[in-house]
């Protein structure tokens, strides 16, 4: 039989014990409550309205600290010779052309870039004008920029291996002169400046392109083997008789 003493200490024994309170940290941020977006308070008129924004051109003018504006006679000249951007025509030959003609212009403060990227597109024409037109707005900040894409445009990967491809292949034609197929070798090498032959490489193709009797003819002009000459004499020889 438990005596009173011994059933408080049994009650005691039985209690739960005391809850922990953890110590509140400041240093924990509160939850951020949901942002609750507004009211789009605008008319249907409105919201069907066409968007006006993403108008601005893809090529950036730098800002000119300068009285400067373009002249007509500057457009026009440039649109002597436009770029329609034909498989035919070679965006190489018209960035040369087109470098050419602007750096007879100068202008006191007016950097020569700013002038070429504020004309460039009076020289564009046709599919050429459109592919300007269509590159996302404010995406061409500098010269080299244009030059870039322009060329990755209109000069892809497959038209370099092509080129590549004739250079290599490259043989005099059958009714063609020295002159004339010295001339069409460099055509090719002017369409495609970043071939990556070395000279040495062109000459050794040019020669072994030719006929008998014009390589005889360089070799005789070599007082030998046109080819046991150094590729700065060997050229020489060549620019000499296609002079001829």
């Amino acid at each position: 039989m438990r005596t009173r003493s011994q059933t408080r200490n049994c009650n005691r024994q039985q209690q739960a014990p005391p809850a922990v309170v953890e110590p509140f940290n400041l240093e924990e941020p509160f939850d951020n409550p949901p942002l609750v977006p507004m009211a789009d308070n605008r008319t249907m008129a409105e919201l069907l309205q066409a968007p006006t924004e993403g108008y601005e051109d893809a090529i950036v003018i730098p800002e000119i600290n300068a009285n400067f504006e373009l002249k007509h006679g500057l457009i026009n000249l440039v649109q002597n010779k436009q770029f329609f951007g034909h498989d035919k025509e070679d965006p190489h030959a018209h960035i040369r052309y087109f470098n050419k003609i602007t750096s007879t212009m100068r202008f006191p403060d007016v950097p020569s870039t700013s002038i070429k990227l504020m004309l460039f597109l009076f020289s564009l024409e046709g599919s050429a004008w459109i592919w300007l037109e269509k590159e996302p707005p404010r995406s061409i900040l500098t010269w080299d920029d244009l030059v870039s894409k322009f060329i990755n445009q209109f000069f892809p990967p497959s038209k370099t291996t092509n080129l590549r491809n004739e250079i290599t292949r490259f043989q005099q034609r059958f009714d063609e002169s020295f002159y004339e197929a010295w001339d069409r070798f460099n055509d090719l090498l002017r369409a495609c400046p970043h071939h990556g032959f070395s000279e040495l490489h062109q000459l050794d193709t040019f020669y072994n392109a030719l006929n008998a009797n014009d390589q005889d003819s360089l070799n005789s002009a070599a007082g030998g083997n046109f080819l046991d000459k150094m590729p700065r004499e060997c050229l020489k020889i060549i620019e000499s008789k296609s002079k001829l």
